[in-house]
């Protein structure tokens, strides 16, 4: 078989090389312009680097809907009720889970090339190079996060080996050796202010930072970088007086941006430039979407998780009861909400990676885990969320504060993961903060009294990597239960 030029490589996306033929390949003329006449000046550097955004914002939704049905408050319909046993991924799933795989490495492989070529850039300031290759590692970064968190150790791909097809699954500690290397420097090269909304500046690199150190344990590393979020003054919480008001004032279709906002998907209401998540939760009769919906996820008002969350928690009433054929006590999430799209897969509403209320909670959980003791600064910094919540002054104590002594860690942890639960629902963050503190098992059983299968903590690597890769053996390398 023919090798795949150098050029070709730089221009032909992974998933086309994992569908068409070696032979094709070098049959096919190229379908834009050849490496050496790009990456010269500001401008065509940032036109690479919009095309790393294309594959992870196209892939965002499914992922968020998929890792909440992983949940023990999240069901998934149809051929996603699957999701539902626990008991691993079947064939159609296994596909799915193979597409994200590739939008990932797609985004990968585009960062690849902006911090190879940029560089080389004959009118381009020095700044700007830093500037571009760190928006790019800030995205590789987060492609890596989100790999290694659900399919552990991965073939680890950079701007030194993208001409290499064969390469061997990396550990998982290595996968983070590079997330940590990319994101100091995104760090240090960034701005402190977002040069186009929707773009990583600083904080949001140290954000991102502060939730991978909370991943590996480093609670000190991830308390202190949560911290300087904080002290840069540049965030706040949003105030809310009902329901309402999350859907409009904090994830509305309408907000360009908000206080609380540190690093989001931007979505705008275009054909082919929309969020598909409102189709993939809405259900017709809520009317919170003028598509229809797929109603593909959903949770269940008799779960212990939904029967035991308080009432007067504005996130409560973020659900409407909705039989559509699954029992009178199934929940729909109106917790996104488009009247003006213009097609089902349209919807203007961005979608969040990092808020400001993250950050408070990631600096709450590892300042109390690194003084192993509830902080009166941690125990504050969770109760603003909880006021939140309940529509209060956010920085008044309130009749709804907890109130734990230095002494119940336990309890204090047991709060937050719960705080945390009903935060980021459809947002993507239950399922891995069960795997993170190691209570998948405990909370699934608890909620749906179902046990896990060990095939059900990762997602397979994909049959076509699998071939496509010499490197990796489908004996050895392929994730337990697959």
């Amino acid at each position: 078989m023919k090798r795949i030029t150098t050029i070709q490589l730089y221009i032909l996306p992974v998933f086309l090389l994992l569908l068409v033929s070696c032979e094709d390949l070098l049959l096919e003329q190229p379908k834009t312009v050849a490496v050496e006449n790009f990456y010269n000046t500001a401008e065509e550097v940032e036109t690479a680097v919009n095309a790393i955004y294309s594959p992870l914002r196209s892939t965002r939704a499914e992922q968020i809907a998929i890792l909440d049905a992983h949940s023990d408050w999240g069901y998934g319909r149809g051929s996603r009720a699957q999701y539902n046993d626990f008991a691993g991924l079947n064939a159609t799933n296994i596909n799915t889970a193979g597409s994200r795989w590739n939008s990932f490495y797609q985004a990968i492989r585009n960062a690849n090339l902006v911090i190879f070529n940029a560089p080389n850039g004959d009118n381009i300031s020095e700044e700007d190079v830093n500037y571009f290759i760190a928006e790019a590692k800030f995205l590789r970064a987060l492609s890596y996060f989100d790999l290694v968190r659900n399919w552990a150790g991965v073939p680890l791909r950079t701007e030194d080996n993208m001409l290499e097809i064969d390469l061997p699954k990396s550990s998982v500690s290595e996968v983070y050796e590079l997330i940590l290397s990319d994101l100091e420097y995104a760090e240090t090269h960034l701005n402190a202010t977002a040069k186009v909304i929707g773009r990583p500046t600083i904080n949001a690199a140290k954000t991102l930072l502060a939730d991978v150190h909370l991943s590996l344990g480093n609670y000190d590393q991830a308390m202190e970088k949560s911290k300087e979020v904080i002290d840069s003054n540049k965030y706040s919480l949003v105030p809310v007086e009902e329901a309402n008001d999350f859907r409009t004032d904090i994830f509305g279709s309408d907000l360009v941006t908000s206080t609380e906002e540190v690093f989001y998907f931007k979505y705008s209401r275009e054909i082919g430039q929309g969020n598909f998540m409102l189709f993939i939760l809405n259900h017709p009769s809520t009317g919170y979407f003028n598509f229809g919906g797929a109603y593909a996820h959903y949770s269940d008002a008799s779960n212990p998780f939904y029967i035991n969350w308080e009432d007067g928690d504005l996130r409560k009433e973020l659900w409407d009861k909705v039989d559509f054929g699954l029992g009178p006590n199934t929940l729909v999430s109106n917790k996104y909400m488009e009247l003006d799209a213009v097609g089902r897969s349209d919807g203007g509403n961005d979608l969040p990676i990092y808020r400001y209320a993250e950050v408070l909670l990631i600096f709450a959980e590892s300042s109390a885990r690194n003084a192993n003791a509830v902080t009166p600064e941690a125990l504050e910094t969770l109760n603003k969320i909880k006021r939140r919540a309940y529509g209060l002054a956010i920085d008044s104590p309130s009749e709804v504060d907890y109130s734990f002594s230095s002494g119940e860690i336990t309890e204090f942890l047991d709060a937050l993961l719960q705080e945390r639960a009903y935060e980021f629902i459809f947002e993507g963050k239950r399922w891995l903060d069960l795997k993170r503190v190691g209570r998948a098992q405990e909370m699934v059983m608890k909620n749906k009294g179902i046990t896990i299968a060990d095939a059900h903590y990762l997602w397979p690597i994909p049959l076509s990597e699998l071939n496509f890769n010499g490197a990796l053996d489908p004996d050895t390398d392929q994730n337990p239960g697959y």
